[in-house]
């Protein structure tokens, strides 16, 4: 077996295998900031297989998400009922939906290009994002990632593009015996039954 796949089998249990190590690393996570640009990739094996690549013009941020409920926040108007005033939980973004978001925000002039995750304990859960910043003239000159240098490809987080965007939205499935596709949405087959 090669180094990437050793790092693929450390990760299918990492309470386990990497035991003490994983440990220590999650108490200084949790100390550490919420989002954190950081010099290397955690998981090689997987930030390579999502387009990362050791040049300029690509970083790898992580970021932590509190594993809350995801609620949005009740009415502030007057005069309402209570049943009314109550929050309603946000089904249609994942965890590391969020966590992409979140980093988008934090580094303004760089794109998204994908995500994986690294860790989670009780409270929070910690996803590596792999940013990429369109307007490099390294990232422009290399023809398998100036895709992203593209108009078009402005504030893909936002819309949905990203793997866990589209597998959100119903888009991609997890492939397997009895795999359903997850489209039309519950909201348009409702209007289709009526």
């Amino acid at each position: 077996m090669g180094l990437y796949q050793h790092v693929r089998e450390l990760y299918k249990k990492p309470k386990d295998s990497l035991g003490e190590v994983y440990r220590q690393r999650l108490i200084q996570w949790r100390k550490g900031d919420v989002i954190v640009k950081i010099d290397r990739p955690t998981r090689i094996d997987r930030a390579r297989s999502l387009g990362y690549r050791a040049k300029e013009g690509i970083f790898v941020a992580r970021v932590r998400v509190n594993r809350s409920r995801r609620l949005r926040r009740g009415s502030l108007k007057h005069k309402r009922k209570s049943k009314h005033m109550r929050s309603r939980k946000i089904v249609a973004k994942s965890y590391q939906v969020i966590a992409e978001q979140r980093a988008d925000k934090k580094f303004v002039n760089a794109e998204v290009l994908n995500s994986y995750w690294v860790a989670e304990d009780g409270k929070n859960k910690w996803y590596e994002i792999i940013m990429v910043i369109p307007s490099h003239p390294a990232i422009q000159a290399d023809p398998t990632l100036n895709w992203i240098c593209e108009p078009q490809h402005r504030g893909r987080v936002w819309r949905g593009l990203t793997t866990a965007g589209k597998r959100s939205r119903g888009i991609l499935t997890h492939k397997g015996k009895g795999a359903e596709k997850l489209r039309p949405s519950l909201r348009a087959h409702n209007r289709l039954s009526k």
